[in-house]
């Protein structure tokens, strides 16, 4: 992205960055230690995602917690309402509603330096954070205009269900059928990581993305721009 974009956009990207790198506390899990590249290449992808939003969007993300790899979770947890297990679960990272954004460095920096898979662990968390700015985790963040809250659950409802029917096509992976949360996510890592692919899958759900993000990653990464 960073290729394509604007004198002013990049300019505000850094900073955007600069502030999460800064005002955001970092941690390491046990044995590993933070690095300047790790906190860049994950800021960065970070802040990508609000270049078109408010300055404060992520003020509720406070803490972001680095590990080495995959890792797994442990004890009670619940993907799909009402349903919990206490299997073991591999996961590549997690946003913790009032917690820290926990991130694979491994995976986080081979989708950096291989994007248009529609794969990304960055992406995938914050977006999750940017769900959570309402109090609640449904796939809806917070919207400008009830006109644009309307068509957002018309739209991002519909395609839901075609996931679930297994018709997410290829840009939305079946995981965005586990629930409306993670629909929001992983459309989000697709608007950014492959978003001429999700355009011309799911040219509503784009839309409505792009209302929201203020942004039009097809456009920008269309071999025809700048």
């Amino acid at each position: 992205h960073w290729n394509h974009l604007a004198d002013d956009e990049r300019a505000r990207l850094e900073a955007l960055a600069l502030s999460i790198i800064a005002e955001k506390d970092w941690e390491a899990a046990n044995g590993f230690a933070v690095t300047d590249e790790m906190m860049v290449v994950i800021a960065s992808q970070a802040a990508l995602l609000v270049l078109g939003l408010p300055d404060d969007a992520y003020r509720d993300v406070h803490s972001i917690l680095v590990h080495p790899t995959t890792m797994v979770l442990e004890g009670p947890h619940s993907q799909v309402g009402g349903l919990m297990s206490d299997a073991p679960m591999a996961i590549l990272g997690q946003a913790v509603y009032q917690g820290p954004v926990v991130i694979a460095w491994d995976t986080a920096l081979d989708e950096a330096r291989h994007p248009g898979r529609g794969h990304n662990v960055v992406f995938h968390e914050f977006a999750h954070k940017l769900d959570m700015l309402d109090g609640t985790v449904d796939g809806t963040p917070p919207l400008a205009t009830q006109e644009q809250h309307d068509e957002w659950v018309r739209v991002c409802t519909d395609v839901y269900h075609q996931v679930e029917q297994g018709r997410g096509g290829r840009a939305l992976r079946a995981y965005a059928g586990v629930n409306p949360g993670e629909f929001f996510a992983v459309a989000t890592e697709a608007f950014f990581d492959a978003p001429a692919a999700l355009l011309a899958d799911h040219p509503d759900l784009y839309e409505v993305l792009r209302g929201f993000y203020r942004q039009d990653p097809a456009t920008r990464l269309s071999p025809a721009s700048p």
